[in-house]
């Protein structure tokens, strides 16, 4: 149970699929509008936790025992573009107050989706392992996405010099941000 919990610690704050492994930094930047911060964030956490389950058990019971490993990629990127539709379905269904319109595009864009299912597939420590970094990993691009949000607010109310306005400001906060969730990497030994 300690490793699960390790996992699930490592996969949101020491190897953040945004800011260790820069795969869903187009949906960072992208994103915007304050009011589709938390609706991309739930939406990105359980597409990344149904869409590692599905290709963990159609790697575990499909590719692996038909030698057809090298397909990986060409099974998982139908998998999380067909759940996407149903995902937000659902939420809407589930949280229909939540602002989903748009997101569409923001979620078959995100390569951190993909990235967490290729990740979890190959290090193939189990299913309860693969849930725990697969939901670690969805929680922690939220987190990212939370902080940049606020972040964006805080540029926005302060006097910024002209040539770093929009882009490069937050390109170095973003490498900031970085710095400081390397502060983590202490926090588990192995």
């Amino acid at each position: 149970m300690t490793d699960i919990f390790l996992t699930f610690v490592s996969a949101a704050l020491i190897s953040n699929l945004v800011l260790q492994m820069p795969l869903a930094v187009d949906s960072v930047l992208a994103n915007g509008q304050r009011s589709h911060v938390h609706a991309l964030g739930l939406a990105t956490g359980v597409l990344t936790v149904l869409s590692s389950s599905l290709g963990y058990l159609l790697d575990h019971y499909v590719l692996q025992p038909l030698a057809l490993t090298a397909l990986r990629l060409f099974v998982f990127v139908p998998l999380t573009a067909l759940l996407i539709r149903p995902v937000l379905g659902l939420l809407a269904r589930l949280r229909p107050a939540l602002p989903l319109e748009g997101l569409w595009l923001l979620l078959m864009a995100n390569a951190g989706v993909l990235g967490a299912v290729l990740l979890d597939t190959q290090n193939d420590k189990g299913f309860r392992s693969m849930i725990a970094l697969s939901l670690g990993a969805g929680l922690g691009f939220w987190l990212v996405l939370s902080l940049f949000s606020d972040l964006r607010q805080r540029i926005a109310d302060n006097d910024i010099p002209l040539p770093f306005r929009g882009l490069p400001v937050e390109l170095i906060s973003a490498g900031l941000m970085v710095l400081a969730f390397l502060g983590f990497n202490a926090m588990i030994k192995a």
